[in-house]
């Protein structure tokens, strides 16, 4: 991973970083205003023995001096020294200080500190050890048979009072503790990332089925309620999306044109049968005759999105109850949009579509269109959508983004390349249009532009001022001043006549239209609409 890979990680779970750190600098704040104050207070201690001037004996001398330091060191934090304290101080004084000493390295000199709740009763007790240790010395190493001691320990520096507790400290304990819960939090981040097999990004995709990403459709909370293009907005994301899937899937193979196309995915609730409907509406806008076929004979939803009747269609051609022509309905304003549902459910909808006569329907469907969009159930649970795959062109795997795993995509190619089929590509579904996992959409500027272009919207610019040549007067420029006056700069034009009861306006939720809304197309079906079906070869 490199390094904009580990900041685009943090900023997808910046959520967690940012509170792992908040948790931690405020557990630091709450144990440092809950904690004890701690004072310490030292005093400094010299070990000196008798002066000579052999040179010999006073290097000597000061060899036994840095040898006895030591031992002084350690019977300064022994109970000894403690009880000598507590009959001068008090016991209660002594048991709340903790008392430490150390030796300076190659000298002669003793440091004791004292450790206490009370600054007060941290500098008495450090007074108290300097005085009673210099007594116990003077005790210890008097000679046996009477006389002075020849080494003497002398207070150099006497206990100050201290000003400021040494513990705890606030902001280096708060400061520390926002490091770690930092790096704690972004640990979680890094676990996260490396356990989490979803397909959230065009790289994952291609990884795991080796086919080229067709289009990027992004997430639009309107789609639950508009969720066919010519209901929703004509020209938001989401449509242009749909428009671009359309383009990639004509030039796939400009020598074989895709004549059929399965839309199917991994699991349910991707998205493949309102991308199904989308591409069929969006091939239709563009002049190509489509037939859009609902082969999801277990769960039937595509009839629903267009507001067609579903009572009759594919099923009753495949056991020959009717015939094709029969079943075909119209949908749009125009004749490029024909919809073939899928009739009653049956018991064994695989066998179905991997008979002969689902193979003589996709040969006569492909002969009166120019291409054929099967809307087939997902990949995974059953074997429709791979069977029906190898009867067509290929198979348009749909990825809900965040959703679908990677195994999942290895496994849908490998159902798709065991029967035989193509995998033509695929389309990213319900991509985040904010975030780090969001892709950048460069329409605004173009849907501004569609969107007063719609509403009669003329935007008035600032007349450029012509150069003249030099040592000419400029050229006079008049400018419209009634146009400039205008709010915004802007002239409105008369807004165009709407037909009355547009198809396009029509959504399932305001309930079935009747066929003399749409264009009609005769059960004949005449040459001019479609071409006729021919024998199957």
């Amino acid at each position: 991973m490199e390094l904009r890979d580990y900041l685009r990680l943090l900023r997808k779970h910046w959520r967690v970083v940012v509170l792992s750190t908040m948790l931690a600098a405020a557990a630091a704040a709450y144990v440092s205003y809950r904690a004890t104050p701690i004072y310490r207070s030292t005093v400094k201690l010299f070990v000196s023995t008798p002066t000579t001037a052999d040179v010999n004996t006073l290097y000597q001398n000061n060899l036994a001096s840095q040898q006895r330091v030591k031992s002084y060191a350690d019977l300064l934090r022994g109970p000894r020294v403690a009880d000598a304290v507590s009959r001068r101080l008090g016991r209660a004084t002594v048991d709340d200080a903790r008392i430490t000493a150390q030796a300076v390295p190659d000298t002669v000199l003793l440091t004791v500190s004292v450790r206490h709740p009370s600054a007060r009763s941290a500098q008495l007790v450090a007074d108290a050890v300097g005085v009673e240790f210099t007594g116990m010395v003077e005790e210890l190493e008097r000679p046996s048979g009477g006389g002075a001691s020849p080494v003497r320990v002398t207070v150099v520096e006497t206990a100050p009072l201290p000003r400021s507790p040494i513990s705890p400290r606030p902001a280096r304990n708060i400061a520390l503790a926002t490091v770690l819960g930092f790096l704690f939090g972004a640990g979680i981040a890094v676990l996260r990332h490396t356990l989490d097999t979803s397909a959230k990004t065009i790289e994952d995709i291609d990884h795991a089925t080796g086919a080229p990403t067709l289009a990027l459709v992004s997430y639009d909370s309107d789609a639950p309620k508009h969720p066919l293009i010519v209901t929703g907005k004509k020209h938001s994301p989401r449509a242009e999306a749909f428009r671009q899937l359309r383009t990639n899937i004509q030039f796939l193979d400009v020598d074989a044109p895709i004549r059929s196309v399965v839309i199917t995915s991994s699991l349910p609730r991707e998205g493949k049968s309102t991308t199904s409907c989308n591409l069929a509406i969006a091939m239709a806008q563009a002049g190509q005759r489509v037939v859009l076929v609902e082969t999801d004979l277990r769960r039937p939803t595509l009839h629903t999105y267009m507001g067609l009747e579903g009572a009759a269609g594919l099923t009753n051609v495949l056991i020959g109850q009717a015939k094709l022509e029969d079943v075909l309905q119209p949908w749009g304003d125009t004749s490029k949009l024909v919809v073939l549902p899928s009739g009653p459910k049956p018991p064994n909808p695989s066998e179905l579509l991997g008979s002969q006569a689902m193979l003589e329907v996709i040969r006569q469907l492909e002969a009166m269109a120019d291409i054929v969009v099967f809307d087939a159930p997902p990949l995974l649970p059953v074997t429709d959508a791979a069977v029906l795959a190898a009867n067509t062109s290929g198979a348009l795997l749909v990825v809900r983004s965040g959703a679908t795993n990677r195994e999942q995509l290895a496994r849908s190619k490998d159902a798709l390349v065991t029967v035989g089929a193509h995998l033509l590509g695929s389309v990213l579904n319900m991509v985040p249009r904010r975030g780090p996992d969001a892709y950048a959409y460069a329409y605004g500027y173009y849907y501004q532009s569609a969107a007063a272009g719609a509403a009669g919207i003329v935007s008035v610019q600032r007349p450029i001022k012509p150069m003249s040549a030099p040592g000419q007067r400029p050229v006079p420029v008049r400018v419209n001043r009634e146009a400039a006056a205008a709010p915004d700069h802007r002239v409105p034009r008369p807004p165009r006549p709407r037909s009355p009861n547009p198809p396009t306006d029509w959504h399932p939720s305001l309930g079935r239209p009747s066929r003399d809304a749409f264009a009609p197309i005769p059960a004949t079906r005449p040459a001019t609409a479609m071409r006729p079906p021919t024998a199957p070869p």
